[in-house]
C-alpha cells in the first residue's frame, strides 16, 4: 500500500508539474485590462464570437443527437456489432485530412459539381458558390459532425464492451419489453439514463473541440471573419507583443465560453433527467401496425448506421487518393486528364517530415501508455476519482490557450524549439485520450484472477507480466494506437512549441491546404490518414485472440 502511494505521487508529479506550470503561466494574461479593452473594441470580435458559438453548439448537439439516435436503433443487436467494427477505420481519419478531402468533394471545382455538370446548363466553369469557407460555417459543422459521431459511438462502445455490462443492459431492456414498453421507450427510459452519465466527458471533449478547433477551421471554416479560435491563433503568431496579448485574451474568452456552454448543457441534461422521473406510465401499445413501424424503423436505422457515414468517409478518402496522383484536371472533367506521381515523389523526398511524425507519435504514445498503466495500477480509487478532472484538462481547455501555457513551460525549462519540447507537448495532450481508452477494460478486469494467482504464491509483478497484461493486450494496443493517432494530428503544439522547426505530415497538410498545390496537399492528407490506419491495424493484429491447438501427447 505504501509503495502504491509513493508511485502514485511520483506519477502525479510527472504529469501534474508541467500541466500545473502551463496553467499558471497563462493565468497572468487574463488580467491584462488594456488587452481586454482592445479585444472588445476589435470589429472582428462580435462576428467571430457568433460564428464560434453557432458552429460549436450546432456541431455538438447534432453529434450527440445523431449518436444517441444510432445507438437507440442498433444496441443491443447485430447492427451494433457491425457498427462497432466500422468505428476503427472511421476514427483513424484525422480531422484535418477529412476536411481537406471534403473540400475536394464540395468545392466549386470538386467532384460533386463535376458529377452534375453534364446535366446542369452553363456548368462549363466552376460556379462562384461559397461551398467552402462559407460565411455561415456550414462546412465546418459538417466536418465536426461527421468526425465526432464516430468518436461518441466509440466512447459508448468502451463502456459497453464489457460482457457483464452489455448482458445486464440487454436483460433490463428485455424486462422492460415484457412489461409492455416499446423498444424505443424502453431504450430511452432504461438504457440511456445509465449510459449518458458515462458520456459526459466525451461530450465535453466534443464541445471543447468544436468551440476551439483551429486547423479544421483554417481548412474549411469561415474566413472573413474566422472563428474566434482562428482569430486568436493569428494574433498569437503576430510579431507584435500587443497582438500576442490580444490572442491570449481571446483564448481566455474561449475558455469562458466553454465553461458557460458546458454548464448550460449540464443543467439541461439534469433538467431532462428530472422530467423523465415524472413519467405518465404509458408503456405503448404493441399493435401489429406498431410492430411493422418498428421493423421499418430498424431497417432504416441499419441503412443509416452502415451506409451513409462510411460512404461519406469512402468518398472523402477516394477524393484524396485521386487528387494525390492528379496532373492536369480541367473542369468539368470527372477524372484527371493526366496522372502523375510527382506529389508522392516530393513527399518521399521529405523523409525528415515522416521521421519526425513517427518518432513523436511513437514516443508520446508509449510515454502516455506507460503513465496510464502505472496510474491505473497504483493510484488509489479515491485519487483516481478526484484527479480525473485535473488529468482531463488538456482535453477540454481551448487549444490556443493550452498551447500558450505549454510554450511558456518549454521556454522556462529550456526545451523551446527542441524535439524534447514538442514531445512533452504531444505527451501531455495524448495522456487523457489514452487514459479514457484504457480505463474501461483495465478497471473492469476481473480481480479473481489476482486472488487465484496470489493463492498460488505468485508475486504481483509476475501476475502482471504473465496474466493481466496478456489478457488486456487488445485494450493496451488499442489505447497505444489512439495515442499515436492523437499525436499525429497535433498541429498547434508542433508549430508553436517547435517554433516552426519541426514539420510533420499534419503541419504540412494544413499549410498546403491554403495554397493551390492540390496534388501535394492531397498526398500529405493521405499520409496523415494512413499512419493512424496502420497504427490501428497493428493494434488489431497484436490484440487478436490466440488460438490454442491441442496436440496429441
Amino acid at each position: 500500500m505504501r509503495t502504491n502511494f509513493v508511485l502514485s505521487s511520483i506519477l502525479l508529479l510527472l504529469f501534474g508539474v508541467p500541466l500545473s506550470w502551463a496553467i499558471a503561466s497563462i493565468t497572468s494574461s487574463a488580467f491584462d485590462i488594456q488587452a481586454w479593452q482592445r479585444f472588445f473594441a476589435d470589429p472582428q470580435t462580435p462576428k467571430a464570437l457568433a460564428l464560434t458559438l453557432w458552429t460549436g453548439l450546432a456541431s455538438t448537439l447534432l453529434s450527440v443527437g445523431l449518436a444517441a439516435w444510432m445507438l437507440s436503433r442498433s444496441f443491443p443487436g447485430p447492427t451494433w456489432s457491425r457498427l462497432v467494427r466500422l468505428l476503427g477505420p472511421l476514427l483513424a481519419v484525422p480531422h484535418a485530412a477529412f476536411a481537406i478531402g471534403l473540400v475536394a468533394l464540395i468545392a466549386p471545382s470538386g467532384w460533386l459539381l463535376r458529377l452534375v455538370s453534364p446535366w446542369a446548363n452553363g456548368f462549363m466553369v466552376p460556379p462562384a458558390w461559397a461551398t467552402t469557407q462559407d460565411p455561415w460555417g456550414l462546412g465546418l459543422i459538417a466536418v465536426l459532425v461527421a468526425k465526432e459521431v464516430p468518436f461518441l459511438l466509440w466512447a459508448a462502445a468502451t463502456q459497453l464492451q464489457r460482457a457483464d455490462v452489455a448482458q445486464r443492459l440487454a436483460s433490463e431492456m428485455n424486462v422492460a419489453r415484457t412489461m409492455g414498453y416499446t423498444f424505443e421507450r424502453a431504450w430511452w427510459r432504461v438504457l440511456w439514463p445509465q449510459l449518458w452519465p458515462r458520456l459526459r466527458w466525451p461530450m465535453l471533449a466534443v464541445l471543447a473541440y468544436g468551440l476551439t478547433v483551429v486547423d479544421v477551421a483554417m481548412v474549411i471554416g469561415p474566413a472573413s471573419p474566422p472563428t474566434l479560435a482562428v482569430l486568436a491563433w493569428q494574433w498569437l503568431l503576430d510579431a507584435d507583443l500587443a497582438r500576442n496579448a490580444l490572442g491570449a485574451v481571446a483564448a481566455w474568452w474561449l475558455a469562458g465560453m466553454l465553461a458557460l456552454t458546458s454548464s448550460l448543457l449540464w443543467f439541461a441534461s439534469r433538467l431532462s433527467a428530472w422530467r423523465r422521473r415524472w413519467t405518465s406510465g404509458q408503456r405503448g401499445r404493441s399493435t401489429q401496425a406498431r410492430r411493422n413501424a418498428l421493423m421499418r424503423s430498424a431497417r432504416t436505422a441499419r441503412a443509416v448506421a452502415l451506409l451513409p457515414l462510411p460512404a461519406l468517409y469512402g468518398a472523402v478518402m477516394l477524393a484524396l487518393v485521386i487528387g494525390s496522383v492528379s496532373g492536369v484536371w480541367a473542369f468539368p472533367a470527372l477524372v484527371p486528364q493526366a496522372f502523375t506521381t510527382e506529389a508522392w515523389t516530393a513527399v518521399w523526398g521529405s523523409s525528415g517530415t515522416l521521421g519526425t511524425t513517427l518518432t513523436l507519435g511513437l514516443a508520446s504514445s508509449l510515454a502516455a501508455l506507460l503513465w496510464s498503466v502505472a496510474w491505473l495500477e497504483c493510484a488509489p480509487p479515491r485519487w483516481d476519482t478526484v484527479l480525473r478532472r485535473f488529468i482531463y484538462l488538456p482535453l477540454v481547455l481551448p487549444s490556443v490557450l493550452w498551447v500558450v501555457g505549454v510554450h511558456a513551460v518549454a521556454l522556462r525549462w529550456g526545451v523551446d524549439a527542441t524535439w524534447v519540447g514538442v514531445w512533452l507537448a504531444h505527451t501531455l495532450a495524448t495522456v487523457p485520450y489514452v487514459l479514457i481508452a484504457l480505463s474501461p477494460a483495465y478497471l473492469g478486469f476481473d480481480t479473481r484472477y489476482w486472488h487465484i494467482s496470489a493463492s498460488l504464491g505468485k508475486r504481483r509483478g509476475l501476475f502482471l507480466m504473465q496474466v493481466k497484461w496478456p489478457l488486456l493486450r487488445a485494450a493496451l494496443a488499442g489505447a497505444a494506437a489512439v495515442g499515436f493517432a492523437v499525436s499525429v494530428a497535433q498541429y498547434l503544439p508542433t508549430l508553436f512549441v517547435g517554433a516552426g522547426r519541426f514539420a510533420t505530415v499534419t503541419t504540412e497538410a494544413v499549410t498546403l491546404a491554403s495554397g493551390a498545390q492540390r496534388s501535394l496537399t492531397s498526398a500529405y492528407a493521405v499520409l496523415q490518414w494512413l499512419l493512424p490506419v496502420l497504427g490501428f491495424a497493428l493494434a488489431a493484429w497484436v490484440g487478436r485472440p490466440r488460438k490454442f491447438v491441442n496436440r496429441p501427447t
